[in-house]
């Protein structure tokens, strides 16, 4: 590291002590930006990047609720606003066992540079607790989200925070927080994203990240003159980004063939064709089940239990030209990246946060294949979220192609902005260079122009 990185990363460490996801994040962006900085004094001068990384606010609270036994349970809840310099703080809601302040700080960071990069006016927040939906009730799920909104709804707002969902959080959740949320302000607004159809939701919002991440994949592909037809794609998850990455990969021709959750991954040589994933989606949203019951389904796929003595995953051990890492944070370790390369793939687009350790993203860039980091490659999610805010405003609700066709042209923009920043600064072809650089710019000069606040 040098010394600008070096020095910027030990204050942040002093400030943010065992919240090694944070400071993973902090830290590569700094890399990316040291050259940008030192050609534009005024942000040092500023202070800015000291600025990005430190939370506007952050907000942690109990949660108690009451179980089908009739115990009660204390849960903790967060909300991280981070930066509001272009728009009001925007982010998901996570409910997983593993969530916790730096966490959800890492995640509220990305999401300032990924929110910048969508061209509409978002900033960045993330929030959450560390309750587990899985194995819960509707019942229990309900008054879990009801206390958890309850002192929620005094800090966001349509024009102030306005999350939306994340892993743990889905449709059944976002309903029933939009539900309290409305029944202690009195008000119809559109104040969390993902909602049904029926009352707010947007058409393709589920779909978009997933969608999103193969948008951004084909656009790298051009870069070279190629499409994603017959290509071999390697998945990660079996969510909403995995499904409909899967979904939209058929769509554009090519063939996917593993998905995963946290039991196992399978892996279907045939390749997961319509009918497939139609079992999958009703597999994982209805029954709520587990992804080795594909393999009992289909003959033509093998599952393969998480063995975790293993110091790689073999999900990514695979033949493929193409991977879509879309289930978590750091799921690619440095072996599992070299697994990729020695197996032909030369197309990573990240539909889910960070999946990639700091060793595995320089051995991509080093190598030089086609890298898209989350923060570029799966803002299809939030972006089309930014879309539903919007139709909320007009009242209106817009057809599925009009949707989907302006999540494609968003997506294509983000390339765009990417490869453009990342040649700006003598680094053509890194796409983290360039997320970073093109995200932060644009936030940088918006705080410049609004003061010290």
């Amino acid at each position: 590291m040098s010394a600008f990185v070096d020095e910027y990363m030990a204050k942040l460490k002093v400030k943010n002590p065992n919240e090694p996801e944070f400071h993973q994040a902090a830290m590569e962006v700094a890399e990316s930006l040291e050259v940008v900085i030192a050609k534009n004094p005024k942000y040092s001068d500023h202070k800015i990047l000291e600025r990005i990384s430190e939370p506007e606010r952050v907000v942690m609270f109990r949660v108690p609720w009451v179980d089908d036994k009739g115990e009660v349970q204390i849960n903790r809840g967060f909300r991280i606003e981070m930066n509001s310099a272009i728009g009001p703080y925007k982010g998901g809601l996570r409910f997983h066992p593993t969530v916790y302040l730096g966490l959800l700080k890492f995640l509220a960071f990305e999401q300032v540079f990924k929110n910048s990069l969508t061209t509409l006016p978002m900033g960045g927040g993330k929030g959450g607790s560390d309750f587990d939906p899985k194995g819960k009730s509707d019942l229990e799920v309900m008054k879990f989200c009801q206390s958890f909104m309850t002192e929620l709804c005094r800090h966001i707002g349509q024009f102030t925070d306005v999350p939306a969902g994340d892993i743990g959080v889905g449709g059944r959740e976002i309903g029933f927080m939009f539900g309290q949320y409305k029944r202690v302000r009195n008000e119809f607004v559109g104040v969390l994203t993902g909602k049904g159809l029926n009352w707010g939701g947007s058409l393709i919002r589920p779909e978009a990240t997933g969608y999103g991440a193969v948008y951004f994949a084909a656009e790298m592909l051009t870069t070279r003159g190629e499409t994603l037809e017959g290509k071999t794609c390697l998945v990660s998850g079996s969510g909403n980004v995995a499904q409909y990455a899967i979904e939209k990969i058929l769509d554009l021709g090519g063939k996917p063939v593993t998905c995963s959750d946290s039991g196992g991954y399978i892996f279907d040589e045939a390749g997961i064709d319509r009918d497939k994933l139609a079992f999958l989606l009703e597999l994982k949203n209805v029954k709520r089940g587990r992804i080795s019951e594909y393999a009992d389904k289909f003959k033509s796929a093998v599952y393969t239990p998480v063995d975790k003595a293993k110091d790689f995953n073999p999900l990514w051990d695979h033949k493929a030209e193409c991977a879509f890492p879309s289930a978590t944070q750091n799921e690619i370790n440095a072996k599992d990246a070299a697994n990729l390369l020695k197996n032909g793939v030369y197309l990573v687009s990240e539909g889910s946060n960070m999946p990639t350790v700091p060793e595995g993203v320089n051995l991509f860039v080093d190598k030089g294949i086609l890298y898209g980091p989350g923060k570029a490659a799966n803002a299809g999610g939030v972006a089309t979220s930014g879309l539903e805010m919007s139709q909320n405003s007009l009242r209106l609700s817009w057809t599925r192609e009009e949707v989907d066709a302006r999540l494609h042209g968003i997506m294509k923009a983000i390339h765009r902005q990417c490869v453009e920043a990342s040649e700006a600064y003598d680094m053509k072809g890194n796409y983290v260079a360039g997320a970073n650089i093109a995200g932060f710019v644009k936030v940088a000069d918006s705080m410049l122009d609004q003061g010290l606040v």
